[in-house]
Order: structure tokens, then C-alpha cells, then sequence
């Protein structure tokens, strides 16, 4: 009798591992910001700038996470069919992780929880996040060159940034000869691998179009939103808030990176910033400091307020 209860035991532990693991990531993250900064502090950086904008700026965020889901859920749409709730849970998860991690570590929850849930195989989805994070980076430095853009106010500059924007069709276009190239230098035993591969990639133009759109979508919306904020808090301009912004992101995939990028995500939104041109010293630099540890802030809470709302999304379905 006893053998059978702690098997119960251990199959309902089974079955619900996603919505456990999903519990303990929130519980730890907001015990982790009341052990950093405290829950009041907060709420309370944001009243000068009013907790509406708060909600907006925190609202445009969550959208963000959905069509990231989106995404993937469009990029197998056979194996995560009728499940969006608990992709957008898995999906959640995995961010958090990610952000909580140092040097991205966390993007190898990804393959395993996509196994997990969905029966997926590890070559396969690897592959596949290898090839969104790829999208990522591009509409990341894309989204931040409008900064650049804008600071120059020519058509030259224009055309270089529209140039850079359409790089990835040329890389979709291209793809079969770097697969080509692979099946001929890489060994036999390789080649079930390769074929994994190649199936994380866009099945056709019509898949490849919906990914990188919403990757486009999904990072000019968030780099948006993040320079809103930083012009918002710290009363810098366009430019230097795209900046801004792209330095952040970017200073989360650098070695250094400390967990919830304490230090280093605000560091690099005033480095980003002051590269953009903003100003380096005196009061106004003590602004966007402040600014950017507020950004940083939003960013965090809002991953946690979407993974928590997330298990809402997956009841019953997990």
C-alpha cells in the first residue's frame, strides 16, 4: 500500500512537473526582487511617471511574450496544436530562465521542456531556437538602428538600414547550399542529425515570412516600449533611448552577465544610451541612470507577472 501512494505520488509529480516548475520559478524570482530591491520600491519608482504608463509600457510587454509563443506555436504547428496555453506557460518559463541565468544559459531549458511537453526532439527544436534567436539578434540590432536612423536624417541611411533588414531572405534563399555543404564535409554518422536540422528550419517562404515578421514585430515593439520608457524616466531623446535599449538586450548575452542582470542590464542601457548620445556626466547622466535601472525593473516584472498569468492560460491543460 505504501509502494502504491508514493508511486501515485510520483506520477502526479510527473504529470504536473510543468505547472510545479512553473510555481517555484515565480516564487523564487519575486522572493528574488524583494531581496534586491524590495516590492515597495518598485511601485514607488514608478508614481512620478505615473502608474498608467506603467500599465501600458507592462502591457505592451505581456503582448510581446504572446506573439513570441506565437511563433513558435506557428513553427510546429502539428506538435503543439490545440495547446497554446501551456506553450505560452513553456515559453514563459523559458524566458525567465534565460533572464535569471547568466550568459543565456538558460536557452537550454528550451530543447528539454519542449521534449518534455510536446515530444519534440532535442536536434530538432535546437535547431529551431538557434535559428529564432538568429532572427532575434537581426530584428534586435534593426529595431535599434532606427535610432541610428534617425540621428542622421538621409536617404543613404535609410537605404544601408532597409539593407540590413532584408539580409534574412537572402540567408532563407540560400539555405540549401549551406545544407548541401554540411551533408558533404560532416560524416555519415552525421547525417540523421543534419536531417533534424534542417526539418528546425522554416518548412517553406510562407513559414519563413510569418516567423520573421513576428520576430520583427515582437522586437520593434519591445525596443519601442523600452525607449519610451527611458525617454519617459530619464527625459532622453529618441535615439539615445533606442540606444539605450538595444544596449540592454545586448548585455544580456555578454559572459558577465549577472543574474536578472543586476547591474549589468542598467549598465548597459546607459552605455547604449551615452553611445546614441545622451549625455556622460552630471545630473543628466545621474538620470538615465536611474532611468535604466527603472527600465530594467519593468522588463523583470513584467516576465514574472506573464509567467504567473501564464498558468491561468494552461489550466487544465497541463
Amino acid at each position: 500500500m505504501k509502494n502504491y501512494s508514493v508511486a501515485s505520488q510520483r506520477a502526479w509529480i510527473i504529470r504536473n512537473a510543468m505547472t510545479l516548475l512553473t510555481l517555484a520559478t515565480v516564487a523564487l524570482y519575486a522572493i528574488f526582487i524583494q531581496w534586491v530591491w524590495g516590492w515597495a520600491t518598485v511601485l514607488a519608482l514608478w508614481k512620478s511617471a505615473g502608474l498608467g504608463s506603467a500599465f501600458l509600457a507592462l502591457a505592451a510587454l505581456l503582448g510581446t511574450y504572446v506573439l513570441r509563443t506565437w511563433r513558435i506555436y506557428d513553427y510546429f504547428p502539428t506538435e503543439t496544436g490545440g495547446r497554446f496555453g501551456t506553450l505560452l506557460r513553456l515559453t514563459q518559463v523559458h524566458n525567465l530562465l534565460n533572464i535569471m541565468l547568466p550568459f543565456r544559459s538558460g536557452e537550454a531549458s528550451f530543447p528539454l521542456l519542449m521534449k518534455r511537453e510536446f515530444d519534440l526532439s532535442l536536434a530538432r527544436s535546437t535547431a529551431a531556437l538557434f535559428v529564432m534567436r538568429l532572427f532575434d539578434l537581426h530584428a534586435l540590432l534593426a529595431a535599434a538602428g532606427i535610432g541610428l536612423v534617425l540621428q542622421h536624417h538621409s536617404s543613404w541611411a535609410w537605404a544601408l538600414w532597409f539593407g540590413f533588414l532584408v539580409l534574412p531572405v537572402a540567408g532563407f534563399v540560400l539555405r540549401g547550399i549551406g545544407i548541401r555543404f554540411a551533408a558533404r564535409v560532416l560524416p555519415a554518422k552525421a547525417e540523421r542529425l543534419l536531417a533534424e536540422v534542417e526539418a528546425g528550419l522554416p518548412v517553406d517562404a510562407a513559414a519563413f515570412a510569418r516567423a520573421w515578421g513576428a520576430t520583427l514585430i515582437n522586437w520593434f515593439t519591445k525596443i519601442a516600449v523600452l525607449a519610451w520608457v527611458l525617454g519617459l524616466l530619464g527625459g532622453v531623446s529618441m535615439a539615445p533611448g533606442f540606444g539605450g535599449a538595444l544596449g540592454g538586450e545586448l548585455s544580456s548575452v555578454l559572459p558577465v552577465h549577472a543574474p536578472a542582470g543586476v547591474g549589468t542590464y542598467p549598465a548597459g542601457i546607459s552605455a547604449g544610451a551615452v553611445a546614441f548620445g545622451a549625455a556622460a556626466s552630471g545630473a543628466a547622466f545621474e538620470d538615465l541612470a536611474q532611468a535604466a535601472v527603472n527600465t530594467h525593473l519593468l522588463v523583470i516584472v513584467s516576465s514574472l507577472i506573464g509567467t504567473a498569468l501564464s498558468l491561468f492560460a494552461a489550466r487544465g491543460k497541463g
